[in-house]
Order: structure tokens, then sequence, then C-alpha cells
């Protein structure tokens, strides 16, 4: 990897760990609100200078000949980037049936429960999440790890590889299998495309459905589920799927 790669992972982990060092800052600044609100600010004030920091790096680091010869042209482009988001719900949803049948392991996501948490203590939480969030992680992930290990091992390798890292860093190791999936789609949509928008755009595309869905109408949603809890159960378990999809 070049120098403005290895940049981008140290930016990266330093935003990670940022809200450590933000959050004393804002008391000490006299910040009075509750403890999600504080962590939630901390996490915005973080994650808007990393995706400054990440995306000047990623402009300035030498393109992957192997990810940016023959580009799709625009409207190729286009269509993937909406295609993808529709790949990515599929491979959530799908994972997420596997996880349940096979391993008996419930819907949900303790990392998206706790980021939506977040997002109705501090609104500007929505914004990082569903816009800033993918757009860091397609560049730490895909642009990345995915092309580092693309150059020297191929798609599967790379792709199984930089899709576990993408899974590790959520924290949610039971659901590991649903963040793999969605880190395989967006690697095979950068492949297919050589161009980094479009999985960035199919994950803000996933991430956006998701804020909409659990906070903005998130108390609809759960007034519904309670209310056709006595109908067919396997349409109750779309149903529960849908709702809590992860981030």
């Amino acid at each position: 990897m070049n120098k403005f790669y290895w940049l981008i992972i140290v930016a990266f982990i330093l935003m990670q760990l940022s809200p450590i060092a933000i959050i004393p800052v804002l008391m000490a600044l006299g910040f009075d609100g509750s403890m999600q609100e504080l962590s939630g600010t901390a996490l915005s004030i973080g994650f808007t200078l990393g995706f400054i920091v990440i995306t000047l790096l990623a402009w300035r680091a030498k393109p992957n000949p192997a990810l940016s010869e023959n580009q799709a042209n625009v409207p190729k482009t286009v269509l993937w980037s909406i295609l993808g988001i529709f790949l990515a719900f599929a491979a959530q949803y799908a994972a997420a049936i596997v996880e349940s049948v096979v391993f008996g392991i419930e819907p949900g996501s303790e990392n998206t429960e706790v980021i939506v948490d977040l997002a109705n203590a501090a609104p500007f939480v929505i914004f990082i999440v569903a816009i800033l969030g993918p757009v860091i992680e397609e560049i730490v992930f895909r642009m990345v790890i995915f092309g580092a290990l693309f150059k020297k091992f191929g798609f599967w390798i790379a792709a199984l590889g930089s899709g576990f890292a993408f899974a590790v860093i959520h924290l949610d190791f039971e659901h590991l299998l649903v963040y793999l999936a969605m880190g395989i789609v967006f690697a095979w949509l950068y492949v297919k495309t050589k161009r980094i928008i479009v999985p960035i755009i199919a994950h803000v595309g996933i991430n956006s459905f998701v804020m909409l869905v659990q906070v903005i109408y998130g108390d609809e949603l759960q007034d519904l589920m309670e209310q056709l809890e006595q109908m067919d159960e396997s349409a109750l378990s779309a149903l529960m799927i849908l709702g809590r999809l992860f981030i």
C-alpha cells in the first residue's frame, strides 16, 4: 500500500477513538446534556473531522491500476449505483434469514440499536450514519483494504478479508455473516464498475433507509409490528427483519 493508504488507516483508527478525547473537552466546556447527547455530539465532531481528513487523503492517493482502468461510463455508474442498493438489501436479508433459520439468531443488532439511540439523542448523528460514515467506510474497506488485497490475491480473498474487517469494526460478532455479506456485495460493485462511488452510493442508500425506518419512523413501525403480532408467522418474521436492518 502507498503512504496515503496507510495514512487513511491511521486517520480511521484515530477517528474511531476520537470520542474518548472529545467527551472530556465537551464536559470541560460546560456541555450539560445527557450522556447519550454527549456521546452523540462527540461522535459527530470526530467523524466530521475524520471525513474531511480521509477524503482529502483519498483524493491524493494514487489509484490502484487494477481498479481504475476500464471504468464504467456514467449511465452504467448510475445504473449499478441504484441496483447496488437493492443487492445490498438482498444480501443483508438473505444473511439474516440464514442466521435465523440455521443458527437460531434473532434479527436485530445491538450496534444498530446503540446508533439509533445516539441518533435520537443527537440528530446530527443521522447525517453521520447516513452519509459520512458510508463514504469513510467504503474508502477504508473497499478502496484501501480490498484494493490492496485484490492486487495480490484476487477477488474472493480480498472480498472476504475486507468484508471480515468491515464486520469486525461494527463490534457485532453475532451478526458477522450479515456484515460480511454486505461487504462482499460492495466489493463486487467496486470491481464491476471500477468506481468507488458506486459502493459508496449503495452504502449510503441502505444506511439512509435504516435511519429513515428506525429513527424517523421508528415509533410508527413499532406500533405496526405490535398490531400485526397475530399475523402469519413467516410474514411477521419478514417484517421484523425489515424493521431491524443493519448499518
